[in-house]
């Protein structure tokens, strides 16, 4: 890891609306302090709305004008920026969840997730088409930081295999819909993430009443660095180089790990 230590990260906890163009008004109107990474939940540019909504009309190719609008505020105020989107898949009916990557040159990497929303009372999959079952990692000034979208904090196998490529920093922007032990869930998997793979954990969700928010940011040893509260609202937290260095010096379960086991 050769990023600027501290490296500032700003996660951004909002909630967005099913209107494309007012949430482009909403993140243009965005301000945030200088930061290396600045992280908006999933899809930002067009809410999931209910369960019969009809995502398709909404969607938009990867340069289309969420991600344009993205890319100048990235120019603006420097920094990586990664949000979440609707994007048009092959299927005319059912896009992707799509997690981008811009900076001031534009889009840098983008993510299509992989485990849909088939829980707790939902079927994201009548709506949506799960993306490809391939790790998506890129570096941010040094730090190498891989993606995942909130369901997928649920499968651990996700976050290993990126762990197993070397990240720093885990990013799962979310939608963690609201219920019955819904935040406790969400503070146990973001936590089990962080210190089973050694790694930095930000974790952003869209705020209440609808999902559960308390976005946060977690250490390597899964000490919880800064947590917000259900409403909308902008914190900052910072990874650092030698607590990294020192956590897996401390916890050197990756190099302990037995690939040979049969179930590997």
């Amino acid at each position: 890891m050769t990023a600027p230590d501290p490296f500032r990260v700003v996660l951004v906890q909002v909630a967005a609306s099913r209107l494309p163009e007012e949430n482009r008004e909403r993140l243009a109107a965005l301000e945030v302090e200088e930061a290396d990474l600045v992280v908006l939940p999933e899809v930002f540019q067009r809410d999931l709305g209910s369960p019969d909504d009809d995502l398709s009309g909404d969607a938009e190719p990867l340069d289309g004008p969420f991600v344009a609008t993205l890319t100048r505020k990235a120019g603006e105020h420097g920094g990586t920026w990664v949000a979440g989107m609707i994007e048009r898949s092959e299927d005319p009916r059912r896009p992707y969840n799509t997690l981008v990557v811009v900076d001031r040159d534009g889009l840098r990497a983008s993510y299509r997730k992989i485990h849909l929303y088939d829980s707790f009372g939902f079927r994201e999959s009548d709506r949506l088409v799960a993306g490809p079952r391939t790790p998506a990692i890129v570096d941010v000034a040094g730090l190498r930081v891989g993606l995942m979208t909130c369901y997928d904090l649920r499968f651990p196998e996700l976050a290993r295999e990126l762990s197993r490529v070397g990240v720093d920093l885990l990013v799962a922007p979310s939608a963690w819909v609201a219920g019955p032990r819904k935040v406790e869930h969400w503070r146990t998997l973001v936590r089990a993430r962080a210190i089973e793979n050694v790694a930095y954990v930000a974790a952003v969700g869209q705020s209440a009443p609808r999902y559960s928010g308390h976005s946060m940011l977690v250490d390597p040893r899964g000490d919880v660095l800064v947590e917000a509260d259900g409403d909308d609202t902008v914190i900052r937290g910072e990874v650092s180089a030698k607590v990294l260095a020192e956590a897996r010096e401390e916890n050197p379960s990756l190099l302990n790990r037995r690939d040979d086991l049969p179930w590997h």
